[in-house]
């Protein structure tokens, strides 16, 4: 296998992983919303009643997109996952081969330091 398609096969993974990490800050901000819109729950009226309105409505459609990325990354996950098995099993050697040089290349950088 070339360094191309090295470097391919672990692009997926690096980005669910940055992917997976701003969505679970995303989830965390969403959270402290909520707690805050629940502090001003006796705020019906006014300016605060009106930004608090907006906020919930706000929350409500980001769940929504949020839910949708996250089934979009699994889904992407799945295909990945998917490939990387068929191509384990069209090529077991090759694999093995992959495996052992990343191995490598891991303990070598990891002795180094």
């Amino acid at each position: 296998m070339t360094s191309k398609k090295l470097e391919h096969a672990h692009a997926p993974e690096a980005a669910t992983t940055g992917a997976d990490q701003l969505i679970g800050e995303f989830k965390a901000l969403m959270a402290d919303a909520e707690a805050l819109i629940h502090a001003t729950e006796g705020q019906h009226e006014g300016v605060i009643g009106s930004i608090r309105a907006k906020a919930l409505e706000t929350l409500a459609g980001a769940k929504e997109g949020l839910s949708g990325v996250e089934d979009q990354l699994a889904e992407k996950a799945k295909a990945a996952a998917q490939g990387a098995d068929d191509f384990v099993h069209r090529k077991p050697w090759e694999a093995v081969g992959v495996a052992a040089g990343l191995g490598l290349l891991i303990g070598l950088f990891i002795r180094r330091k």
